[in-house]
């Protein structure tokens, strides 16, 4: 990539810049949010993030929790302790190979993920406050943005 460019063949584009930069900044303010949520759940920050990767409908094997969270599994083993020793997850023996642990979320867990969800991964009220036709339209340029849907 060549300075001055966005990414590879793409030009500079001033605007495009200044929009990611507001993104950040937006993202960014919202980080305050972890430590209070995770404080009123009783969990590291390190958890809270545990949390949000423990699929509740399908027990996962730890190895799988660290690869989904780009970390060392010795990391995950202290993730998931801090979990376990708040009651919102368990450790259980692998359907197939019982040397395996897999990590389910407790009644407990389920509980504390729908907190999370609603306090970490609702929009923040910068965003709220838009008119709605504003923030459907946000939603829809990330969602091309994302899934590299692009209108001809």
């Amino acid at each position: 990539m060549t300075v001055g460019d966005d990414g590879p063949g793409l030009p500079a584009d001033d605007e495009l810049r200044l929009a990611w930069r507001m993104l950040m900044e937006l993202v960014l303010d919202q980080r305050m949010r972890w430590p209070e949520v995770a404080a009123k759940l009783g969990i590291s920050q390190a958890g809270l993030r545990a949390l949000l990767a423990i699929d509740p409908e399908e027990p996962r094997p730890m190895r799988d929790l660290a690869a989904a969270m780009n970390c060392d599994a010795s990391y995950v083993t202290a993730m998931v302790d801090d979990l376990e020793r708040a009651g919102y997850a368990e450790r259980r023996a692998g359907p197939t190979d019982r040397r395996v642990k897999t990590v389910a979320l407790t009644p407990r867990g389920r509980d504390a993920l729908q907190i999370v969800q609603n306090e970490l991964l609702s929009p923040p009220a910068q965003l709220a406050r838009l008119p709605a036709p504003q923030r459907d339209s946000l939603a829809r340029l990330l969602r091309q943005a994302l899934q590299g849907d692009h209108p001809a």
